[in-house]
């Protein structure tokens, strides 16, 4: 039923429009938009987006985004209005020239080229993605309409059904936040992330919000104290200035809680203190260093923690003088101080840069524009080799490199001497044998730190090594070293296969492809390059290929499988799950299989991927994977549940636990998983370094319920610090 619209709340919904723009439109501009406005409300009336919410309402929600929240002009207030005019009526490019503008019409076309990427018919979501960079080198305003548009459809998916949030939750995850991120809205890109978290994560998202809420007060009450002696200094030095906290996002506060271990009491930088300066273009250096100076000569400061993006600002554009500094009570506390300018640019980004520069400076978005279409260009990688490398160059810290000449290069974070030599040049990085740092040779792995002097040493007979794939992180790199492996293994290829045609020629065995199927499923290979290769590099011993020949196709054995066998337990793994699923969108002939990665158990949320050899694989819903299946292959999803709780039948999963390396602590281990009702134990590693230990455990489980059971007795053990489910 389509919900009745008003002439009045049109009316309302137009007006707020108007009061969202940061620069008042002229008459003009304030026409065109008018015309915009009508002309959708005349067309929409009764129409609705998925989540049931009227389409001139949901457009309306996408241009207040676009000119409030990004700060953009009427031009991209128009291309939002009318970004699904030319689906969902006859109107034709001619038609939008002569009625606004040849820019307007421009934007229009952009969104229209890549408005499948929210149809849930999206099959292969790399390609698409390629249309939205592309789309991207051509006006930036496409993109950050179609950023508008998702953060609206974010903050209506209650309306949706769960299977819609989790497949709009993990995309948005997986790309439209970091593209935010790198074109500097982080707002925007918190939002994102904070919402996305909610709905794969509730348990996470919840538990952190209520602990955020419960310590509101007592952190509002430091925040004060900490504060007063730095306004009272400012005002003595007579600044225009003002002073804000900004907490972290929770998923902020729960990327620094996986990466330090830790738990949310100990996270110390959940907030931040924020110093904006009212003050001339020309004077914000220096008025930014003076404020430093006064925030260190009040409190301590990290000097490993000091970060000057005034001096050489971010690519996307971003300005500021971040700190760390102690409380008197000892708690560790980040400062940020910049201009309302910067403050402006932060909020943002590009949008607010184009306004300060004139819309002329824009080498750090040109320079990863460039990076983004050599990835593009190669047509070597997979799906999942793209969507790795284009969120490498999204989503990365950045630190600034010089060269022996003085000149400065731009790379991720945790960059190597290898990673700088392709950056140079394709040819440097292929012939790399080592660097020197600051007059000091090292290896080419070697990472390199903000501010390095870096010269690259060559040699004439260096080629890429598979292994240099372990340690690069730019895209650029993993580019070349993989297109140069690929051709040499296709040589090899080459060489292999005449090499074996060869052989059975003396063999008197002729060469079809009947025996080479026959080897490939002897050997598990998919290709027949694999093969070839693993003949030519001698992993495969052709004598031992006319004995896989010779033998009739009835008595060929599979080979061993390198794993030992392991004991079978009183309770089976179970192998079968009839009795135990139920998947709602069942496809007939296909058998169910838990997936390794991260193993579900009884109990675990779950969803069900339609593979194509290996029938449908059960994952749990926050399974490391799910981000990439539900974004790459949406329409394979399947909704499963169980649907009775498991008897005899057990479940393998995974235990990760940590603590005091004391004497006896793997016996008690052991012992309380030998007592513990319903649980058997597989197998056991620990690895014990500097008088701590870290341990897996592999145990049978009826359940997920069974499973918390178990953890909380382990926590219990003296000596034990940590104690988690492992995914792979």
């Amino acid at each position: 039923m389509v919900p009745v619209i008003t002439e009045k709340e049109i009316k309302n919904r137009y007006r707020g429009l108007l009061r969202s723009f940061h620069i008042t439109p002229s008459r003009k501009e304030l026409k065109l938009v008018r015309k915009a406005y009508q002309f959708i409300a005349d067309e929409c009336n009764d129409r609705v987006t998925s989540s049931g919410e009227p389409l001139i309402y949901h457009v309306t929600s996408v241009a207040k985004i676009v000119t409030g929240e990004m700060g953009l002009g009427y031009m991209s207030v128009i291309g939002a209005l009318l970004k699904d005019i030319t689906t969902i009526t006859k109107i034709i490019e001619k038609d939008l020239i002569r009625n606004f503008d040849f820019q307007i019409s421009d934007i229009i076309k952009g969104l229209g080229k890549i408005s499948d990427l929210d149809t849930k018919k999206t099959s292969y979501q790399p390609d698409h993605f390629r249309k939205l960079v592309v789309n991207l080198a051509d006006d930036i305003r496409v993109i950050l309409i179609k950023l508008a548009e998702r953060l609206e459809v974010m903050r209506k998916l209650d309306a949706m059904d769960n299977k819609s949030r989790l497949r709009i939750s993990s995309e948005t995850y997986y790309l439209y936040a970091p593209l935010a991120h790198r074109l500097g809205l982080y707002n925007i890109k918190s939002e994102m992330e904070d919402t996305a978290l909610k709905y794969l994560e509730p348990d996470i998202y919840n538990s952190i919000a209520e602990k955020v809420r419960e310590t509101t007060s007592k952190r509002n009450r430091f925040t004060r104290e900490f504060i007063r002696p730095l306004k009272e200094k400012l005002s003595e030095q007579s600044f225009n200035y003002e002073v804000k906290s900004r907490l972290k996002s929770i998923h902020s506060i729960w990327q620094k809680m996986k990466k330090q271990e830790v738990n949310f009491e100990e996270v110390y930088d959940i907030f931040a203190i924020r110093i904006i300066l009212e003050t001339r273009e020309e004077k914000e250096k220096k008025d930014c260093w003076q404020a430093y100076s006064i925030v260190t000569d009040i409190y301590q400061p990290n000097p490993q923690r000091l970060r000057d993006w005034i001096s050489i600002p971010k690519s996307n554009g971003y300005e500021s003088l971040h700190t760390t500094v102690v409380s008197p009570k000892g708690r560790w506390v980040e400062v940020q101080i910049r201009t309302s300018r910067m403050n402006e640019i932060a909020e943002k980004g590009h949008a607010a840069h184009w306004q300060y520069k004139g819309g002329k400076e824009n080498g750090g978005l040109d320079s990863w524009l460039t990076r983004m279409r050599e990835i593009l260009d190669s047509q070597e990688s997979t799906s999942l080799d793209f969507y790795e490398q284009i969120k490498s160059g999204l989503y990365s810290d950045e630190i600034y490199i010089f060269t022996p000449n003085g000149d400065l290069k731009q790379l991720p974070a945790g960059a190597t001497v290898l990673d700088f030599a392709f950056e140079i040049h394709s040819e440097v990085g292929a012939a790399c044998i080592a660097g020197n740092v600051n007059g000091k040779n090292v290896p080419i792995r070697y990472v390199l730190q903000n501010g390095d002097k870096v010269a690259v040493l060559t040699a004439k007979n260096q080629k890429p090594k598979t292994d240099w794939l372990n340690f690069v992180i730019t895209s650029k790199a993993k580019t070349k070293i993989k297109q140069t492996l690929n051709e040499e293994k296709l040589k090899a290829a080459e060489a292999g296969k005449e090499k074996l045609i060869r052989r059975l020629k003396n063999w008197k065995i002729g060469y079809s492809d009947q025996v080479v199927i026959k080897l490939l499923s002897y050997y598990k290979l998919k290709l027949a390059q694999d093969l070839y290769w693993l003949i030519q590099t001698e992993k495969i011993d052709l004598s031992e290929i006319k004995e896989i020949l010779s033998k009739p196709e009835t008595n060929l054995l599979a080979p061993k499988e390198i794993v030992k066998d392991e004991p079978r337990k009183e309770s089976p793994v179970i192998e079968s799950f009839d009795d135990f699923l139920v998947i709602e969108d069942k496809v007939k002939g296909l058998d169910y299989k838990l997936a390794k990665c991260c193993m579900p158990a009884f109990g675990d949320k779950i969803f069900g991927f339609v593979t194509i050899s290996e029938g449908i694989k059960i994952h749990r819903i926050n399974c490391p994977n799910a981000p990439y299946l539900y974004s790459n292959f949406g329409y394979r999803i399947v909704k499963a549940r169980w649907t009775k709780p498991a008897g005899s039948e057990s479940f393998l999963t995974n235990i990760r636990i940590s603590g005091v390396d004391e004497m006896g602590i793997v016996n008690r281990i052991t012992d309380v998983i030998s007592n513990y009702m319903k649980v058997n134990m597989r197998s056991i590693s620990v690895e014990s370094k500097e008088g701590l230990f870290e341990g897996n455990l592999k145990v049978l489980v009826a359940g997920s319920k069974n499973l918390e059971g178990l953890v909380r007795k382990l926590e219990k053990i003296n000596g034990v610090t940590k104690v988690s489910r492992e995914v792979r």
